[in-house]
């Protein structure tokens, strides 16, 4: 018998690679710089992605994670705000399951030996430094939003991970677009060898520019969106098309005509408060030819009409944004259906549902229920985190469809709309009003459209009269913004560094910043201009010579010449404004004056000498500018005057009486009064203005005749080429000028992080904390201590200051460390608990003032003053009030209330763990440890305890 026939052999088919594995788990095919970021990635190398917002720039980050289970290695995925970690951690647990995934923020710690571990930035740079035994195995770390290094406040601790992370780990940077992503590149190619550097500047979704006058939108460009693929000098197909795009006409018609017909809106330079709406719905009002300003329920309906929610209203200001759903409320107005309200209902109920019903009251529920029932919701700092996080997650469903948010909104959360409008194209920096830059327009706008939903976003201004369509464009076709890096040594990163390194490899470490990499970069500029105008010189220096003597010095003569002169010049001019100060402060109401000068020259009557009772009798120096007097001119106009009105002193010519009836807004009083004023003064000489004449002074100044008398017994001063050879020696001597100044900011650039550095060490050694190369034990207590006023924390526990304080107290004094008040004018005299509160915060600032003093004497500025502001809420929270209780005291937002005190429990945790080191190190019996374990349970509690469990 013949054997059975063998089966045909399967053909030979070839493994899949772990990206095409990875690729193959998507429903979408991938934009070619995540191919190109994954193959790189795959391929051994770091990656830096430079892409816009809503581009899916994660997905390369994703792929390190794949990567990292597939070769069973860990992988870090690191965010810069504790509620974008809580989001990636719920995307990566539903794709990779909950055991292989953990989460650290500070706030929880979930699974924290997992294979993949998300966690806020600061909390790897501490795990760094502390050599934590959960870094081994590390092989990716994912830096999403690396662009955050910029932040003046926190944006260091990114350099830090980056430049002390080990050698064989891999990094995933990834960036908003930036314009000088190569310089960037170049620093991590430096710092962590082969670096692969994408930059995709195509947004997936075209986004077209709108603006939105009354009931009518206007394109802002003429023929296309703001997004459209065009090709580009970069190759990529990625330089704006807004820069290529015409201004609409129709726009540009609309600003001429706005120009000649004005108006105001209600709320700070008209940014779209609620006041200016007038009537229940607010509806649309006609303010002249130029435009119309809508309401924010017309601009919701008009963009519900078009299809072209769910929107996002960036407003700027906490209370607009509430103000907004106000306004829906009282409306009455209803985005959503029955089911999609039913759907709401029994979402909120869930996620609130471990609230205490007293406590819902308190943060405002019921008003902020009702707006989500309607589709309606706001956005900001302000609330509280876990209602922050119900409308992020309702949005994300489709169920809120119009949401009023600060720009905080546009930081990392994973919240895209259709729609993005802009009431305003200002914002509140704390301190001024400033105009938007294009970076963060860009980076608002960015949230318009949804990849996947939408085939387009949209981005709607509303108009205002002073809005310039061309500034607009500008804005909208600028799509990037330079990348600055923030970074400087602070007193625990010197602990730190020379704890692990000694003080010269810390030093060489922190040369090896994008801080110092960008400032050498500029040196290599600035060197080169200087060797230009060396050349320049030595050219100068050959038109000048003379054949009569040395013209260099006949031109020192001369210039000694002009600035003795100049100097006489401005000796003179502070006489006369010192002459015209006193003149002003003996004025009393009805002398009659002569304005000497200026649109308002002429006979005038004092009605008030404008000088505040509490500056009454204080030095000159500091009263400002000095008095400034209310005066009646002779043509009837009331105008308060200043010092630069009076470039001579005002000598009274007369007096008259003033009657205490005397109205200034009353026509008939200025009227009667005035003409009292020109027959008082009718038969008066008035005094002509005349400058005082300064050549007088040269004339009889003893130095100035001797240097004219040097300059003409000068062999040069007989030089027929003289002036030739001055004018020569001008341009020698400006250019030698600036030369030198370069040379100054060249010296002042190289080594800037290291002699900062130095500093820092020099006062950390007179303090004992840096023994040379040694880290005592005290300043291994100021390693752990990951604050602000990280020294000022260190040198409290050090004096004893808290020992004996109950644990409300402690969390009061401690409170001063981490608040600080939204606005200066915030900062009034702050009510304070009694007990030992007062005297120990008073010894806290008492400490802070020697510190400063310290600092200025090494030219160090770290340590901001202690805010008391936070002291009382703080410790009657510890102390177990009820919450109603404790914001009615202060008036603070619920949000702004919990967020301080996740921040004061981290910082008690962090001097709990200090304390104990004191007392291990010290040998002392210290009360702070459990002081501190008790207020931070007494403060994590409620509504503080809830947000914590919810991130």
């Amino acid at each position: 018998m013949s054997s059975p026939a063998e089966p045909p052999r399967a053909p030979d088919v070839p493994a899949l690679s772990e990206f095409q594995r990875f690729r193959g788990g998507y429903d979408f095919d991938l934009d070619g710089f995540q191919i190109e970021g994954c193959r790189a990635l795959e391929a051994g190398d770091s990656v830096l992605v430079a892409a816009p917002t809503g581009s899916g720039k994660t997905v390369v980050g994703e792929f390190a994670v794949h990567l990292a289970l597939a070769q069973g290695v860990k992988c870090f995925y690191t965010t810069p705000i504790k509620a974008l970690s809580n989001q990636k951690y719920s995307d990566l647990v539903a794709r990779h399951g909950a055991a292989n995934v953990g989460l650290l923020t500070g706030d929880n710690t979930v699974n924290g030996e997992a294979p993949i571990v998300v966690m806020t930035t600061e909390v790897l740079r501490n795990m760094l430094y502390a050599g934590s035994g959960t870094l081994s195995g590390l092989g990716y770390v994912v830096m999403d939003e690396v662009h955050y290094l910029a932040d003046r406040f926190r944006g260091a601790v990114w350099e830090e991970v980056i430049i002390h992370l080990p050698e064989s780990v891999r990094l995933v940077a990834l960036s908003a677009t930036v314009s000088n992503v190569e310089e960037f590149a170049g620093w991590l190619r430096t710092v962590r060898g082969d670096t692969k550097s994408i930059v995709w500047e195509h947004r997936p979704v075209p986004l077209w520019q709108h603006v939105l006058s009354g009931r009518r939108m206007f394109d802002l460009f003429a023929n296309g969106a703001d997004g459209e693929a065009m090709p580009g000098a970069n190759g990529q197909g990625g330089i704006s098309a807004a820069r290529e795009l015409r201004v609409n006409p129709e726009l540009v018609r609309l600003n001429r005509e706005s120009s000649e017909s004005m108006y105001k809106r209600g709320g700070p330079r008209g940014g779209g408060g609620g006041g200016g709406n007038r009537g229940q719905r607010g509806r649309v009002q006609r303010r002249g030819r130029g435009g119309w300003v809508p309401s924010r329920v017309d601009v919701i309906e008009k963009l519900d009409t078009e299809g072209l929610l769910p929107a996002i209203t960036f407003i700027f200001s906490r209370a607009g944004c509430d103000a907004a759903v106000q306004q829906f409320l009282h409306g009455g107005v209803r985005l959503l259906n029955a089911d999609e309200r039913a759907r709401v209902k029994a979402h909120v109920l869930e996620r609130t549902g471990r609230i205490p019903s007293e406590d819902l009251n308190v943060l405002g529920f019921h008003d902020w229920f009702d707006g989500l029932q309607r589709g309606v919701a706001a956005h900001h700092a302000g609330m509280l985190p876990t209602f922050k996080e119900i409308v992020e997650e309702l949005f994300v469903q489709g169920l809120v469809k119009a949401v009023f948010a600060t720009e905080t909104l546009a930081l990392g959360i994973n919240m895209p709309a259709r729609t993005v409008v802009m009431e305003a194209l200002t914002k509140w920096n704390g301190e001024n009003h400033v105009d938007l830059t294009a970076g963060e327009y860009t980076q608002l706008t960015g949230r318009a459209g949804r990849r996947g939903i939408d085939i387009e976003g949209h981005a709607v201004v509303l108009w205002r009269a002073d809005l310039d369509a061309k500034a607009l464009a500008g804005l909208a076709g600028t799509r990037t913004y330079p990348l600055r890096s923030s970074f400087k040594p602070s007193y625990n990163m010197a602990v730190n560094l020379v704890g692990q390194f000694g003080a010269e490899r810390a030093r060489n470490l922190l040369e090896t910043s994008f801080a110092q990499y960008q400032a050498d970069q500029a040196v290599v500029g600035l060197t080169r201009q200087v060797r230009k105008n060396t050349d320049a010189l030595d050219g100068y220096s050959e038109a000048i010579t003379c054949h009569l003597g040395d013209f260099d010095e006949y031109m020192t003569l001369r210039r000694q010449l002009s600035e003795r002169e100049a100097d006489l010049s401005r000796q003179g001019a502070a006489n006369r404004r010192a002459a015209a100060l006193e003149s002003l402060e003996r004025l009393q109401p009805g002398d009659i004056i002569v304005v000497p000068a200026g649109k308002r020259a002429g006979v005038a009557v004092v009605l008030d000498p404008g000088i505040p009772a509490s500056t009454a009798g204080r030095p000159k120096q500091l009263t400002g500018d000095g008095p400034r007097p209310v005066v009646l001119t002779v043509d009837r106009q009331v105008v308060r005057l200043s010092l630069t009105d009076f470039p001579s002193p005002a000598e009274p010519l007369d007096h008259m009486r003033v009657p205490k009836s005397f109205n200034a807004k009353s026509p008939q009083s200025r009227r009667d009064l005035a003409t009292a004023l020109r027959n008082k003064a009718g038969d008066k000489e008035i005094p002509p203005y005349r400058k005082t004449r300064y050549r007088s002074e040269a004339t009889d100044d003893t130095e100035i005749s001797r240097l004219r008398k040097a300059i003409r017994a000068h062999p040069c001063h007989g030089c027929q080429d003289r002036e030739d050879h001055a004018r020569w020696a001008e341009r020698f001597h400006k250019l030698d000028r600036e030369t030198k100044q370069l040379q100054k900011r060249v010296a002042g650039r190289t080594n800037s992080i290291a002699r900062v550095f130095d500093r820092v060490c020099g006062l950390l050694e007179q303090l004992g904390y840096l023994d040379g190369d040694q880290v005592t034990p005290i300043g291994k207590r100021l390693g752990r201590l990951y604050t602000e006023l990280d020294l000022l924390t260190a040198e409290t526990l050090r004096a004893g200051l808290w020992e004996g304080l109950t644990p409300p107290e402690l969390a009061a004094c401690v409170s001063a460390l981490v608040y600080e008040a939204r606005r200066a004018d915030d900062a009034g005299p702050p009510r304070l608990p009694g007990g030992a509160v007062p005297k120990t915060l008073d010894e806290m600032v008492r400490l802070w003032a020697k510190l400063e003093d310290l600092e200025t004497d090494h030219h160090l500025e770290f340590q901001r003053e202690p805010d008391l502001g936070f002291a009382l809420p703080a410790f009657h929270w510890a102390s177990g009030k009820a919450l109603e209780e404790v914001l009615w005291d202060v008036e603070m937002p619920a949000g702004d209330f919990v967020r301080w005190c996740k921040q004061l429990i981290d910082l008690l945790g962090q001097v709990a763990n200090a304390a104990a080191e004191l007392k291990a190190t010290d040998g002392k019996k210290s009360t702070v440890r459990e002081a501190a374990q008790e207020a931070i349970d007494g403060l994590r509690r409620g509504v503080v305890a809830y947000s914590m469990m919810n991130g």
